[in-house]
């Protein structure tokens, strides 16, 4: 397998201080799973997004907000999201790294894409920064793909709700936005029942699991609920909103997923859909060690080496809250 990998050392210049679990060294970790994974690589250097990319998905005036701030020395947009002078170009890049590795699949350059994104997107809102967000990535990919007349599907397994990208795709029946997430957890929304808000009903799909959920419930929930929602969305594209923070060891969450486990889903996935049309962007994940195994058993999945490790266990409540999930989702689909 050929993967397309897009990323640039801007992202090493994206300073969130010191102490932030969000912190350049992911990108190197991220890197070492992909050398791990032995895969032959087509390696870009992310291009800087057009503001007439960003304004797809984002408010003028956020984007000029984002531009001063950075100018200006950076600071911090809340509690969680800080940036600094070299944060504007690392942002632009991010979303260009994603754009560029969907134009090299499309012209038949490679077979799987990975952009490492730093900053991450997938909480970023039309006119906000949060979550250690500043534009949305996948997003802004998605709605450029939208107006070429593509189908899209997100399938964000982030251990957070990937709020901005639901609010942002919510109205439109050509996107499909998937996401599996620990819940109640920040940012404390992406509730089953959200299936039926905005105009496109049907095609905003969240299983919200409690913590102490591992593999094996995971692993059934993109079973009888993602995998057969995609098929019949027959998207075009798909982008991994792709966090490593669900792992077991990661310290900011409690879900308890394995390396393995994402080597199950990616190879699970590519049964259903083209690798060649799928494109893997990064979200979080703050142990390295897990961040770089889990990049490799991925890579590994998606080109059917499907790792043989069980998965951990779950409480009985996590099983309950698939159904619940089910449920809402069997009224617009056949699961």
């Amino acid at each position: 397998m050929k993967v397309v990998v897009a990323s640039h050392g801007i992202a090493m210049e994206h300073d969130t201080g010191s102490s932030h679990p969000e912190r350049p060294a992911r990108v190197g970790a991220v890197l070492e799973g992909v050398a791990r994974s032995r895969m032959e690589t087509v390696d870009l250097d992310s291009p800087a997004a057009t503001r007439s990319d960003l304004a797809l998905v984002h408010d003028a005036s956020y984007i000029e907000r984002v531009e001063e701030y950075a100018r200006a020395g950076g600071g911090a947009f809340d509690m969680d999201t800080t940036i600094s002078s070299e944060s504007w170009e690392a942002a632009l890049r991010a979303v260009g790294g994603v754009t560029a590795v969907v134009d090299n699949l499309a012209r038949g350059e490679g077979d799987l894409g990975l952009a490492i994104t730093r900053p991450p997107g997938h909480h970023a809102l039309r006119d906000r920064a949060m979550g250690f967000c500043l534009f949305n990535n996948v997003a802004i990919a998605a709605a450029l793909l939208r107006s070429e007349g593509n189908r899209v599907a997100i399938l964000d397994w982030d251990v957070h709700h990937g709020n901005g990208t639901q609010t942002m795709m919510l109205d439109d029946p050509g996107v499909l936005y998937v996401s599996l997430h620990q819940s109640p957890f920040y940012p404390y929304s992406g509730e089953a029942g959200d299936i039926d808000q905005g105009q496109a009903k049907g095609t905003t799909i969240n299983v919200p699991l409690p913590g102490g959920t591992a593999g094996d419930v995971y692993r059934g929930a993109w079973d009888r609920i993602v995998l057969p929602v995609v098929d019949q969305f027959e998207p075009d594209w798909i982008f991994i909103s792709a966090g490593f923070d669900a792992h077991i060891d990661d310290p900011l969450a409690d879900l308890r997923l394995t390396a393995a486990d994402y080597g199950w889903l990616a190879g699970s996935l590519s049964r259903v859909h083209p690798t060649s049309r799928t494109v893997v962007a990064l979200e979080g994940g703050y142990n390295l060690a897990a961040l770089r195994d889990s990049t490799t058993s991925m890579l590994r999945g998606f080109a059917g080496e499907v790792p043989a490790e069980p998965s951990l266990h779950s409480p009985e409540s996590s099983a309950m809250a698939v159904e619940i999930a089910l449920a809402a989702v069997s009224s617009h689909w056949s699961v």
